[in-house]
């Protein structure tokens, strides 16, 4: 698959971005585990905000693999491709837009999956943002707002027109939120009316539903969000299955050493304090497939320092 410069290995295995998920530190784990594309959490194109300790630290990539990919969202042209040239200008080698994230607080504001309900808006700021900046421009987007109104395909067409060089498109639609099963029959129709690189997304957990997602929708790869929590290493998984090699699935203790690395870099990105709260959705997630250990998860979620939270990790 080709964005612009860069190349990726087919099919494509993406990162999904996710707000309060995709921090540097998971991304450069799941990419040293095999995820081939890894974009930054959601970022604001408002520009009073992009000095927010929050921001900064979203929009953090110093020593990440390439290609670093940063996201970011809003609902006015001229403030999308502003933001889009301030985080090419800080390192971005591919600028992401997001209307895919279906959280009220982003679509109160017209930002988002909202945006799916204009499709005039839509182009004008995919045009913006591709006009402002001399890198690849992706777009995340879901199949439409509501059932009713599955615009997927005429999103998808207008992408292509704009100047977007990939999409990504999540099977469910905004009023879905997360709930029901993912349809694929909408993306493999964008497929069809569409020659830029696309990415499946949604419910995309093992080899199995990986391959027959391929299969169905004629994808150039898929994007997984949920199913990487507490399991980063789906991505080497899924790369040996879907190339009919051995699946090595790390034992208890190969886990625990990925999960150690990926504390100590949550406490180095974070500074300590901070560093541990953060760590404790993550060890929950590992811990989730393992329902032996929840005493684990209890002292985990105690611990107020960086030693008694891997003591306790420790101890799996």
């Amino acid at each position: 698959m080709q964005i612009g410069p860069y190349t990726f290995p087919s099919p494509t295995l993406a990162l999904a971005p996710m707000a309060g998920v995709t921090d540097r530190p998971f991304r450069v784990l799941c990419k040293r585990l095999g995820a081939d594309m890894a974009a930054t959490e959601m970022t604001t194109s408002d520009p009073s905000l992009w000095r927010t300790k929050k921001s900064v630290l979203r929009r953090e990539h110093a020593g990440e693999p390439s290609p670093i990919i940063v996201q970011i969202a809003g609902y006015d042209p001229a403030m999308m491709a502003e933001a889009a040239r301030f985080n090419v200008d800080e390192g971005a080698q591919i600028i992401d837009i997001n209307m895919g994230c279906p959280a009220k607080k982003v679509c109160h504001v017209l930002a988002g999956s909202a945006l799916l309900k204009d499709e005039a808006l839509v182009g004008r700021i995919l045009e913006a943002v591709v006009r402002a900046v001399p890198v690849p421009v992706t777009l995340k987007t879901r199949t439409g707002w509501n059932p009713e109104q599955r615009n997927g395909v005429r999103i998808a067409r207008i992408a292509e027109a704009a100047g977007i060089a990939a999409l990504a498109v999540h099977g469910r639609t905004r009023c879905d939120f997360y709930e029901g099963a993912a349809e694929y029959d909408t993306i493999a129709e964008i497929r069809a009316a569409i020659r830029i690189p696309l990415l499946a997304n949604g419910d995309i957990a093992d080899s199995a539903q990986a391959r027959a997602v391929l299969k169905h929708t004629g994808a150039d790869g898929v994007m997984l969000g949920r199913a990487a929590q507490g399991k980063p290493w789906i991505f080497r998984e899924l790369r040996a299955a879907l190339r009919g090699e051995a699946v090595e699935v790390p034992d208890a203790a190969s886990q625990r050493e990925i999960l150690v690395e990926h504390l100590q870099a949550l406490y180095a990105f974070y500074g300590e304090a901070h560093g541990v709260r953060v760590a404790r959705k993550h060890i929950g997630w590992y811990l989730k497939a393992h329902p032996a250990l929840a005493e684990v998860r209890e002292r985990v979620n105690a611990a107020t320092d960086a030693k008694n939270q891997m003591a306790a990790v420790a101890s799996c």
